[in-house]
């Protein structure tokens, strides 16, 4: 694997630029790539598409439904179980499965709400996803180049330079991953 140096810039022309600028700065044609940054959610990587197959801010989902549907059947059946004598033997089944229903509703009202901190503070979203849009990098080998990429990019403008392992072949960055949290540089 390779040193990626990549940097965002805003046109099409500028990756077109920077390419060029790395070139005339000696690095290889072939292990630079420029290419469109899809927004989170949108990198389709998974069977059914999508980023995730559960979504991190949802972790406690499962279990607050699970929570609900027990307590609103149990209270139900309850209710079913008390008023058997004038809803005969199916009282108590309709009250539990009415029971389940409410309350798996009611862990809806338990969800955290936009812009409430997370419990856990594992900071899963706490550090910003990769920037959609035009990124530009270059791959090299030897690690003195890095201060060398890194200015080049800099100056022609790239914003949220990061550093990656990684192959570029043939301009196409192969083991690129959009999901994985960048390491930005500068």
């Amino acid at each position: 694997m390779s040193t990626i140096i990549a940097g965002h810039v805003q046109l099409q022309e500028d990756v077109e630029r920077a390419r060029r600028a790395l070139i005339d700065a000696g690095f290889d044609a072939d292990r630079i790539s420029g290419f469109y940054v899809s927004q989170p959610g949108q990198h389709d990587t998974t069977p059914l598409g999508g980023d995730n197959i559960l979504s991190p801010g949802a972790k406690e989902t499962p279990e607050g439904v699970v929570k609900g549907v027990a307590t609103g059947g149990a209270v139900g059946l309850a209710i079913g179980a008390a008023t058997a004598p004038l809803t005969g033997p199916l009282g108590p089944i309709v009250g539990g499965l009415v029971g389940g229903h409410v309350g798996s509703l009611f862990s809806f009202s338990k969800m955290k709400e936009a812009g409430e901190a997370e419990k856990g503070g594992d900071g899963e979203n706490a550090i910003p996803p990769r920037l959609t849009g035009m990124l530009v990098a270059v791959a090299f080998d030897d690690t003195g180049l890095e201060g060398k990429a890194v200015d080049i990019l800099r100056q022609l403008g790239a914003e949220r330079i990061e550093r990656a392992k990684g192959n570029i072949v043939d301009g196409d960055w192969a083991d690129f991953d959009a999901t994985c949290r960048p390491d930005v540089i500068a």
